[in-house]
Parts: C-alpha cells; structure tokens; sequence
C-alpha cells in the first residue's frame, strides 16, 4: 500500500543517510588526528627547543660531591684547580699539597688567573714581581705560579700535617692569614676529587661546545700539567692510566676543562659524562683505567 511505503522509505532514507555521513565522519577523525600530531610535534619541539634555550641561557656551573660535602664552583675556577691538582700529581706531591695550593689561591683570587690585584700583585696566588716570584709574565702563566707555590711549599718541614693557614702563610706573607682557613673545605673537596680519590665525583652542567682546541694541544696540556702521556686522533684523545687513581684524576682534569678546550664527552671504562645531558653526572657502569676524551 502506497501508506506503507513512506515508512519503508524513511528507514531505508536513514540507513542511506547514515551510510553517506560515514566518510565524512572518518574525513573529520582524519583531520583531527592530523591535527592532534602536528599540535603533538609542534610542542614536543617547542618543548625541546625551551630546554636547550635554558640550557644556553643557564648559567655554567660545576658541582663536586666528595666526603659527604657538596660544593658549586665556575668552570674557570674548576679548571684552575685541575691545574693546581695535576702539577701536584706530577711532581709526586701529596693530596695534601694540593688542597693547601687550592686554598690558597681560593683565598688570594677566588681561584681566577687574575691580571691584577694588591700593589704589584698577579695571578693565581697573587705573586708579587716585587717579592722575588718571579715577571709579570711568569706569573701570570698558570703552569709556572703553580710550580714556583710548590717550589717554596715542599721547603716548610712537616707541612703535609700542619695547620693549613700555618703553612699557607708562611709561603704567601698575606696581610690576612686567618682568611685562609675559611676556604679549606672547598679546597679538600676540590684535591680529593681532582686527584682521584673521590670517583664520578666531578660534573659540569656547560652549553654547547664554541671552543674547538685540537687534540694535539690538550695532550701537550695534560703532558705539561700533569705529566701524562695521551694518544691524539682526529675526534679527540686515549690515555692509559697507570692505576685506578690516576685514571679518575685524568677524567676529572677532562670534565674541568671541558669548557676550555670543547670537550664533549669523557669516557672511562663504561661510564661516561656527556656535555650534552647537563647536569646528569656520570653514566652508571664498571670503570677502567682507560680514558677516552671527545672533542667538538
């Protein structure tokens, strides 16, 4: 009967309807899948892009952690101490040399190579041209202010025990010896790590690489300070310790002087620091006496 026939024609019209309507719902599923990857990937890069602006912005920072104590320094001042540290391991001087050196120069100038200071004095140590330490241009040379410190340290008998603003001021004559015992816990954390005693205990959170020394040149470097021998290649450097100790001592050298020669990563054994993962520290994994170090 044509009465039936408009009900018939309205549910097979809604079968048809929903049938057409389908694609079009699958068109918009799809547009808005898209949408949600490209708004997925836009803030997974601004995201990622945030964080290595913060990470160029940051201020660069090196933390020792070593004998329960923590401690914060610059680079410049981290990479001043590896120097102290490494002459000290290269004349065959105690542990104890180089935290009175650290000390020290942590008093005199906040461990910076200062090209000024008090009347006459320059330097690490603030040696005085005037008092027999030697040029301006002598002095002003990291490598020789640190051995002439230890030239007239090793004279003072007993000084491997003695109280460290004792022995202090007897080698510098300061106007204000007291003030060196204020800096001793920075200067034990600093020898302990930087001469091997105190394992992964030394990581810096740097920017990007923009210095790009050659590996020739850090190798003579660490043969100078340190009295090391390295093996250069075109992405950076190997060296073989002689013992656990030393190993650790290289390695830490490398990381505090990652910002002054653009080194990227250093490896010793299985565990690695990584320039690029900030602040993270030291890989976990079974360490060698082999150190690799990475050059930008």
């Amino acid at each position: 009967m044509t009465h039936d026939r408009p009900g018939l024609t309205l549910a097979e019209s809604g079968r048809s309807s929903s049938t057409a309507m389908a694609p079009a719902r699958r068109r918009r599923r799809r547009r808005h899948l898209a949408l949600f990857v490209v708004l997925a990937l836009v803030a997974g890069a601004a995201w990622f892009g945030g964080s290595a602006l913060l990470r160029g912005a940051a201020k660069p920072v090196c933390t020792i952690r070593a004998a329960g104590m923590t401690e914060t320094f610059t680079p410049e001042q981290t990479a001043n101490a590896a120097l102290i540290t490494a002459i000290a391991l290269r004349r065959d001087l105690p542990p104890r040399a180089a935290t009175i050196a650290i000390t020290t120069a942590y008093q005199e100038s906040k461990i910076r190579n200062l090209r000024y200071g008090d009347r006459d004095s320059l330097g690490l140590f603030q040696q005085r041209p005037s008092q027999g330490w030697g040029t301006p241009e002598q002095i002003l040379d990291p490598v020789y202010s640190t051995d002439r410190f230890y030239d007239e340290l090793v004279k003072l008998k007993g000084y491997e025990s003695a109280d460290i603003t004792t022995i202090a001021q007897k080698v510098q004559r300061s106007a204000y010896p007291e003030a060196y015992r204020d800096h001793e816990g920075q200067g034990r954390v600093l020898a302990s790590t930087l001469s091997g005693w105190s394992p992964a205990g030394l990581t810096c959170d740097l920017p990007p690489a923009k210095r790009h020394a050659k590996a020739s040149a850090v190798a003579a470097d660490l043969a100078e300070q340190a009295g090391v021998t390295a093996t250069a290649s075109s992405g950076g450097l190997t060296v073989a310790g002689a013992n656990d100790r030393q190993a650790w001592a290289v390695a830490h050298w490398a990381v505090a002087r990652a910002e002054a020669y653009g080194i990227t990563k250093v490896r010793i054994g299985d565990r690695v620091w990584d320039r690029a993962k900030g602040a993270a520290g030291w890989s976990d994994g079974a360490a060698s006496t082999t150190i690799h170090i990475e050059l930008a």
